[in-house]
């Protein structure tokens, strides 16, 4: 755990708030909604005329949860003068999320620090204090649970979706020290959360090293075997090189038989019927397998397996999701390792394969970058890349017998199995850490340890 090298302490005397959630604060802190401390709470620019000679706007799916930058590189475009003078970002303006998919990631907000010609897009929103407030503060007041909390009761709604607008924001309720006090505290706040980034990130390159070894480890495995000392063949392949001379080679349609998935929307998804797998699971949740025994899923009405039993999936199937926002995630897939059939859902293409093969030793193929590099080639996009049945038709597959087969499959369970406890230690180290940047946060800005 990081350390914290400042004596903590509580001030001398607090009050009631008068926000029955929020509680005490300190005697001579008051309790204002934020627009009382704004000069400015204003709505993006809307413009897709990109090009490289443009100017840098910022959009929400930039910024990070915890309101660090995520963007290697923002958008470009052409903007008028007329454009630019409503939006143009100024050094310590802050930009908060106002509409997302996500309810969490409603108000996520990053602080602008830098001394260039930028403007900000239109689902998020641009507050800019004034003189006798300092931003630096407000970034954490805004990125705490005191403020989330705010954002999820404002901006609940049926559907599951929020949007935060000027009025909503401007209301918020924000806790306001003197400005002595505000810098104070965003300069000690500045010096802990960095120390915990670097730790955190410290980790995060300890993940990236173990998923790399995990590469290696199955590449070697799917390419080579298990004897070191089998007489290769070059595969004829690119990406696969040299393999044991008894392996075969195919191409990929000649084992496999492709389909397509329902043809739904997440409004068709239900809590109850079949189970059924979709393109956003398969990258975000259940990449590699899915067992309907320990991975929950959404269902379909039971009335598709009258009109769409071609899009049920058995034990042993594969589904590939069909888009991926970037070239990394073309070619994630799962494959069903329970005996309950599912659906594959919206945005997928089922591949069933056409003779007996452990589909486990297949999936570790799939996973690997050998294979993966052949489907990156020949996929095409900007925004959204197309992973087509055409496409998936095309790739080269190398394998064993099915007894060998077997064997690297036992061989990888258990060595992959290694690798994946250290990667979920390291994980639930960085969550802690997480959880103690978020807690001393909360804990400075609402008051209830003073740090100066």
């Amino acid at each position: 755990m990081v350390e914290t090298e400042t004596k903590i302490q509580r001030y001398d005397s607090y009050k009631d708030s008068g926000v029955e959630w929020l509680g005490e604060i300190p005697e001579h802190w008051e309790v204002l909604s934020l627009k009382r401390l704004l000069s400015n709470n204003d709505g993006g620019i809307w413009n897709e005329k990109f090009s490289e000679k443009g100017i840098p706007v910022y959009r929400s799916t930039e910024i990070n949860i915890d309101g660090s930058w995520g963007q290697s590189e923002p958008i470009k475009l052409i903007l008028s003068e007329k454009e630019l003078e409503k939006v143009i970002l100024k050094y310590g303006d802050l930009i908060v999320t106002k509409s997302s998919g996500s309810p969490e990631h409603i108000g996520k907000t990053a602080i602008y620090k830098k001394n260039e010609i930028a403007a900000y897009s239109n689902f998020t929103q641009r507050i800019r204090f004034t003189e006798i407030n300092d931003p630096d503060y407000y970034f954490y007041v805004l990125n705490s649970d005191i403020s989330k909390f705010q954002y999820k009761v404002l901006t609940k709604s049926t559907s599951g979706l929020g949007n935060l607008n000027a009025e909503i924001l401007g209301n918020l309720h924000t806790i306001n020290p003197p400005l002595p006090e505000q810098t104070a505290i965003a300069q000690f706040l500045d010096d802990k959360t960095t120390k915990i980034d670097q730790a955190i990130a410290i980790k995060q390159q300890q993940i990236a090293l173990l998923k790399e070894r995990k590469q290696i480890l199955i590449h070697k495995a799917v390419t080579r075997g298990l004897n070191d000392k089998v007489a290769l063949k070059d595969s004829g392949v690119e990406w696969i090189e040299e393999i044991p001379e008894h392996w075969e080679v195919k191409q990929f349609r000649y084992m496999f038989n492709l389909g397509k998935g329902l043809t739904i929307t997440k409004e068709n998804l239900q809590e109850e019927g079949v189970y059924c797998i979709n393109y956003g699971e398969i990258h975000s949740k259940y990449g590699f397998e899915i067992d309907t025994e320990i991975h929950p899923l959404k269902c379909v009405d039971k009335e598709y397996l009258e009109t769409n039993s071609n899009a049920l999936i058995k034990y042993g199937d594969f589904v590939f999701a069909d888009t991926s926002e970037d070239v990394e995630g073309s070619g994630n897939f799962t494959y069903l390792k329970s005996d309950n059939d599912i659906f594959a859902g919206y945005h997928t293409v089922i591949v069933r394969p056409k003779e007996k093969i452990n589909s486990r030793f297949f999936a570790y193929i799939f996973e690997s970058e050998s294979f993966r590099n052949q489907v990156r080639t020949e996929v095409k996009g900007v925004k959204v890349y197309s992973i087509t049945q055409s496409i998936l038709k095309r790739p080269f597959v190398w394998f064993p017998s099915i007894e060998e087969q077997n064997e690297i499959v036992e061989f990888l369970d258990i060595e992959t199995a290694k690798i994946e406890t250290a990667i979920n230690l390291k994980e639930q180290e960085i969550e802690k850490l997480q959880e103690y940047k978020s807690s001393l946060i909360n804990s400075v800005v609402t008051g209830k340890v003073r740090v100066f």
